[in-house]
């Protein structure tokens, strides 16, 4: 569980996050979504860590202010657009940075067989977990590729990989499906799903693209110019936006809405085209 509360971010004088309060549960699917510059990955970054809020405060399980805290202490998994694969290591070396950015600790062991004995056994582990990884995510034909020659579903496969074999508490995920076609898309999405219902770990999901967000998530947090208008189910938001903007947004096609003036009568359906009312 994260409570983030009273968050604001600024960047010179512009303000891109205004005072968001979000409480997100712990096994849950949350989505962030908003149009582009709406603040949603900027959120997410502070998330991780790769940003410090400008005020405010994040508080982890345990109530402790995590907002300054360095990413690595976090245990959480981030997963980019862009992938971030290293080019020049293979899908099994890809795999295994987490683990072994963890390890450290055994380069500082005093004895020489014991360190032997250790590294062997650190080793057969991450193979294994390699494997694990590998095959549940239909990828050990890859292991010893290079990114540039996967394709994008593949690399993006690698991705997710990297970030299940860490057993991160919270999974981030910013706009993972934006550079797949779209066919490959709706298929990522199911597995994405399937993937969340099997680890039973947060996830923290931004996109700009409203279908991903009512077919994914738990709850849906919708974000306009910095601001938090709504945060509801799916199926709340869709039967009962708090806000104009989100009825707009939601929805395929988007909700009707009409310009309408108060009177005495009731309604007045305004007609700019025709600068007449009628009666509603």
């Amino acid at each position: 569980m994260l409570k983030i509360n009273n968050l604001n971010k600024k960047f010179g004088n512009s303000e891109i996050l205004k005072n968001i309060n979000l409480e997100i549960k712990e096994g849950e699917f949350l989505t962030l979504v908003g149009e582009s510059g709406s603040g949603k990955s900027t959120l997410l970054r502070i998330i991780a860590g790769l940003e410090e809020p400008s005020q405010g405060e994040i508080l982890n399980l345990n109530n402790q202010d995590i907002s300054k805290q360095n990413p690595r202490d976090r245990n959480f998994a981030m997963v980019f657009q862009s992938y971030a694969l290293y080019p020049h290591l293979s899908v099994r070396e890809n795999l295994a940075m987490p683990i072994k950015a963890r390890a450290k600790f055994i380069h500082k062991l005093p004895l020489a067989s014991f360190y032997i004995k250790s590294y062997k056994e650190f080793k057969t582990h991450l193979e294994e977990k390699i494997e694990q990884v590998a095959t549940k995510l239909k990828i050990t034909h890859l292991l010893d590729k290079k990114p540039k020659q996967l394709s994008g579903g593949q690399c993006q496969r690698v991705a997710l990989g990297r970030a299940i074999i860490r057993e991160p508490n919270i999974f981030l995920m910013d706009e993972p499906l934006s550079n797949l076609d779209a066919k490959l898309r709706i298929h990522t999405r199911a597995e994405l799903s399937a993937m969340h219902r099997e680890l039973n770990k947060t996830f923290i999901y931004v996109t700009h693209d409203q279908s991903e967000a009512m077919t994914m998530s738990d709850r849906i947090a919708f974000l306009v110019d910095g601001e938090l208008l709504q945060v509801a189910s799916p199926d709340e938001m869709y039967n009962n936006p708090n806000h104009l903007k989100v009825a707009q947004f939601i929805g395929t096609p988007t909700i009707n809405t009409l310009c309408v003036e108060l009177k005495s009568y009731g309604f007045a359906l305004i007609n700019k085209n025709l600068s007449k009312h009628k009666k509603v």
